[in-house]
């Protein structure tokens, strides 16, 4: 059993990679709070209005802990690297690749996102701070660095399918 994590900030393009990457390897691909909403019943807004953050992070290391044992791709919550048990878990049991993306181009594509609680609560500003901190526990977690400035979706994708086949048999 071997999976491919996709880790990085909120909007840096884990889910667009993910489903890509699951074509061209001819892996199942799984978007980790899309199931956490199936198996929870409600939204991730939701879940943060009724039990808060702790609730909500307890939730995704159950899911690290418990997800199916099969090969695939999990495009995994932008705070998830942010948990030491988490990183141990995806280090273990697969390949974790740091989509590295600029502020500038994250804050163009979640700045109108309805879906993400901390975007509709935070300023341009706090968001940044936010992105700030998280980086260098993306970069103490991946096994490689994916950076996607300047680069197309294809290319991304395509250099991420060489990773995961260059180092899969290691």
């Amino acid at each position: 059993m071997y999976k491919v994590y996709l880790i990085g900030f909120m909007g840096c393009g884990k889910s667009a990679i993910g489903r890509r990457l699951s074509y061209l390897l001819k892996m199942p691909y799984y978007d980790m709070d899309k199931e956490i909403v199936k198996i929870q019943k409600r939204t991730i807004p939701e879940i943060f209005e009724q039990e808060g953050e702790e609730y909500f992070r307890n939730v995704e290391t159950e899911f690290l802990q418990n997800f199916r044992n099969e090969s695939c791709i999990i495009s995994t919550g932008g705070g998830v690297a942010m948990n030491e048990e988490n990183v141990q878990i995806m280090r273990d049991t697969g390949l974790v690749l740091y989509l590295d993306a600029t502020f500038h181009d994250i804050w163009m594509r979640i700045k109108n996102d309805l879906n993400r609680p901390i975007v509709q609560n935070s300023t341009k500003g706090e968001l940044e701070q936010l992105y700030k901190h998280r980086k260098r526990f993306y970069k103490k977690a991946k096994h490689i660095t994916i950076f996607t400035e300047n680069r197309t979706l294809k290319q991304i994708t395509e250099y991420a399918g060489y990773q995961v086949n260059r180092l899969k048999g290691e």
